[in-house]
C-alpha cells in the first residue's frame, strides 16, 4: 500500500478495521519494545483474505466507486512512471490550451510516442486547474494536432482515459464541442499509426471516446466505461438520484461486461483492492501490456493498422444492432 492515507468506501469498512488494527499492533511494538510479530503475521494473512474476498464480489457500483477513488493513479501518474523524457506540447494553435487534457510526446521503453489522456487531479488545487479532467474544444483539437504529429513522424499513440465527460458548459458549446469530439474522433481513425487506449479510471462519454477510438482499447479491471454518468443516466431515465444502482448495472459499464460485449480488447488486472493500494504493481502491470500490444500492432502496416481501426468499430455497431 502507498504511504499516503487511503480513503476508506462504504464497502471496505471490514477491510479498514483489520487495518486499524495492525497498525495499532505495530504502533505498540514499536513504542512498548514487544515482540508481537506472529499476531501481526496473522492480522495480516486476515486482511489479505478480507481484501481479496470483498474485491471479488463488487456490484457494479462498488466498481464505480473504486474507479472514482481519490487515492487512484491519474493520467500524469502514469504518464511520470512509464514514459521518459515526457515533453508537454500545449494548445490548438486557435484558441488556447486546455489543462484537463495532457498532452505531450515521449519515449515508451525506447519508442518514440505521442502521449494523450485527461488528468482529473488530486487535490482541489490541481482539480480545479484541470478542470476534473473534462475538456473543453481547445483540448480535444490539441489532441488532433497530436495526432497528426504522430501520423507525420510514424510515432504511436499511447491515450490514458480518465474523465466523466467532456466538460459541458456554456463556453465549451459556444465555441463547438460537439464538432471537436466528433473530428477528433475522425482523427483517430484516419492515422496510419498504432494507437493504444487504456481507460484508466473513468471513460464518461464522448469525452472518453474522443481519445480512445484506437487499435486497442485496454482497461484497467476496476475502471468504468459508458455513454452517460451513472448519475445522469438515473436524473434522465428516472428523474431521480435514487436510482442510481440501477443505472449502473443497467449501463454495464464495468470490464468484464464491455469484454463480453465486445467493445474493448483486454483487460489488465488491478493489485488486490484496487489499483490505488499499489501504483508501482499497476504501473508495471500496464506497462508490460502496453508493450505486448504495441509490438503486435507495430508488425502492421499504415493501410491496416488504420482499416482494422475502422472495422473494429464497425463492427461493435453490428453487434449490438444484432
Amino acid at each position: 500500500m502507498n504511504n499516503s492515507k487511503v480513503h476508506i468506501l462504504d464497502f471496505e469498512k471490514n477491510i479498514a478495521e483489520v487495518e486499524a488494527k495492525i497498525d495499532g499492533l505495530k504502533l505498540l511494538a514499536t513504542s512498548e519494545g514487544v515482540s508481537i510479530v506472529e499476531d501481526i503475521q496473522r492480522l495480516q494473512s486476515k486482511l489479505e483474505k478480507q481484501i481479496k474476498s470483498t474485491y471479488s464480489k463488487l456490484s457494479s457500483w462498488e466498481k464505480a466507486q473504486v474507479a472514482r477513488h481519490p487515492n487512484r493513479p491519474h493520467c500524469l501518474d502514469y504518464v511520470g512512471a512509464l514514459i521518459e523524457d515526457f515533453t508537454p506540447l500545449c494548445g490548438d494553435r486557435l484558441f488556447a490550451d486546455d489543462e484537463a487534457m495532457i498532452a505531450g510526446i515521449g519515449r515508451f521503453r525506447g519508442t518514440s510516442v505521442v502521449v494523450l489522456g485527461q488528468e482529473k487531479g488530486h487535490d482541489v488545487e490541481s482539480r480545479v486547474k484541470h478542470n476534473f479532467g473534462m475538456a473543453k474544444p481547445e483540448g480535444y483539437r490539441k489532441a488532433q494536432r497530436l495526432m497528426d504529429m504522430a501520423n507525420k513522424f510514424g510515432m504511436p499513440v499511447l491515450a490514458f482515459v480518465d474523465t466523466a465527460g467532456a466538460f459541458p458548459g456554456v463556453e465549451g458549446e459556444a465555441r463547438g464541442q460537439a464538432e471537436a469530439i466528433a473530428s477528433s474522433i475522425e482523427k483517430c481513425l484516419s492515422i496510419e499509426v498504432p494507437m493504444i487506449s487504456v481507460v484508466i479510471g473513468e471513460g464518461g462519454s464522448g469525452g472518453a471516446i474522443a481519445i480512445a477510438t484506437a487499435n486497442r482499447v485496454l482497461m484497467l479491471e476496476h475502471s468504468i466505461y459508458s455513454v452517460i454518468s451513472p448519475e445522469g443516466c438515473s436524473s434522465i431515465l428516472w428523474r431521480s438520484s435514487d436510482k442510481v444502482k440501477d443505472a449502473t448495472e443497467a449501463l454495464k459499464l464495468t470490464s468484464k461486461d464491455l469484454t463480453e460485449l465486445g467493445v474493448i480488447d483486454g483487460v489488465v488486472t488491478e493489485p488486490a483492492g484496487g489499483a490505488h493500494r499499489n501504483h508501482q504493481e499497476i504501473f508495471d502491470s500496464l506497462a508490460d501490456e502496453i508493450a505486448k500490444n504495441l509490438n503486435e500492432l507495430q508488425s502492421k502496416t499504415g493501410e491496416e493498422l488504420k482499416s482494422e481501426r475502422r472495422e473494429k468499430f464497425m463492427n461493435i455497431g453490428r453487434i449490438l444492432e444484432s
